[in-house]
């Protein structure tokens, strides 16, 4: 009964740890309208970039990064490793699918990375690597965050790490689903570079 209730209270304590939109919060605070209204109208910090506004956008890459890590790190000290699991999968639903905002949330790429992170340092640093490197060479967001989902579950396995790769592989699918539109743009050669304002 005591672990079910642990499980409980790391899926709650996720949940509302990663709903927390602070792309729209940190743009409201800063008087640059409301994101949802903005660029793509997504919440993360891609489309805050979009503002033009590169400390706002470096604030909410941090704290939708910082909101999976917490979640990590705070249900682990309460129940142990597979407390941690189940509040990082459930910061990263909170984000997709945020009930303060009608459950229309951002894609959860970096409360991706900051809930693999907390979960493994060594491979959050390896994803966050494959992130920039592909981001440089390409200058394509979404194509960076579609490589480093998809090299999480696999770089997790050969780690080891079962219950982080099937986290990993949990939070990948959805990343894959919410790019649908991108994925588009992509095969079309159409997908705006990192930096351009819409």
């Amino acid at each position: 009964m005591a672990d079910s209730l642990v499980m409980i209270a790391a899926v709650g304590l996720g949940y509302l740890l990663g709903a927390v939109p602070f792309g729209v919060l940190v743009t409201r605070a800063l008087g640059l309208g409301d994101l949802r209204s903005i660029g793509s109208g997504n919440i993360g910090a891609t489309n805050v970039l979009r503002t033009g506004n590169k400390g706002a956008a470096l604030a909410t890459l941090l704290l939708d990064g910082g909101k999976g890590a917490a979640a990590v790190l705070l249900a682990r000290w309460l129940g142990g490793e597979s407390a941690a699991l189940v509040a990082g999968g459930a910061a990263f639903l909170g984000h997709l699918y945020p009930v303060w905002l009608g459950f229309r949330g951002g894609k959860g790429v970096a409360t991706f990375l900051g809930t693999v992170g907390a979960l493994s340092w060594p491979l959050g640093l390896a994803l966050c690597g494959i992130w920039l490197l592909t981001a440089v060479l390409t200058r394509i967001s979404s194509l960076s965050a579609l490589v480093a989902a998809a090299a999480a579950p696999v770089l997790a396995l050969i780690a080891g790490k079962g219950g982080v790769a099937a986290a990993a592989l949990f939070m990948a699918a959805l990343i894959l689903l919410r790019h649908r539109e991108n994925i588009a743009r992509l095969r079309a050669g159409t997908e705006p570079r990192i930096g351009r304002r819409s």
